[in-house]
């Protein structure tokens, strides 16, 4: 099982693969990549929401201060991500899993769940992230295409990042 410090070093690890990401991963500008949203998602389940929107928001000004060099833009898409976690968990997994405070992983729930989660948590966060980004410059037809390309490239690397982070599937 996943204990909480076991975790922080994964999260901290993983916020400075975002901070590589954004420095050095320049797709296109139809391409938004992100791994915030799938670590809010993977955070352990006795963690409360105050202290999930508190390190969603940390993590979001770290990442805008040595990454993205949009102030706040981060943390503005993931502090709802934050929000949103323990609902979207209880939806997919189930009401027992959050009253339990179990953490979910693939060998008990399985790659289709996780997905919808992931799929889920992806999409608050480029919404939010880029309608913000635009901040009503873009085009609708642009915003969705980015938000579409965006989307499934985020997925495929968020479902790597779940797989490395969640436990029992860990070694």
């Amino acid at each position: 099982m996943k204990t909480s410090q076991n975790f922080g070093l994964f999260y901290f690890m993983l916020t400075a693969v975002q901070i590589i990401i954004c420095n050095c991963f320049h797709l296109s500008a139809y391409v938004t990549l992100s791994i915030l949203p799938v670590m809010i998602l993977c955070m352990p389940a006795s963690w409360n929401t105050a202290t999930a929107m508190l390190t969603a928001f940390i993590t979001g000004l770290a990442v805008d201060l040595l990454g993205e060099g949009l102030m706040g833009i981060n943390a503005l898409a993931l502090v709802p991500v934050a929000l949103l976690r323990k609902p979207v968990v209880q939806a997919i997994f189930g009401k027992d899993l959050i009253e339990r405070e179990e953490d979910f992983s693939f060998r008990k729930y399985g790659a289709g769940k996780i997905s919808i989660a992931v799929l889920i948590m992806q999409s608050i966060f480029l919404l939010i992230y880029i309608t913000a980004d635009g901040a009503g410059t873009r085009t609708f037809w642009f915003n969705a295409a980015r938000f579409g390309a965006s989307l499934a490239a985020g997925y495929v690397l968020s479902m790597i990042v779940a797989k490395t982070i969640l436990p029992e599937d860990r070694k």
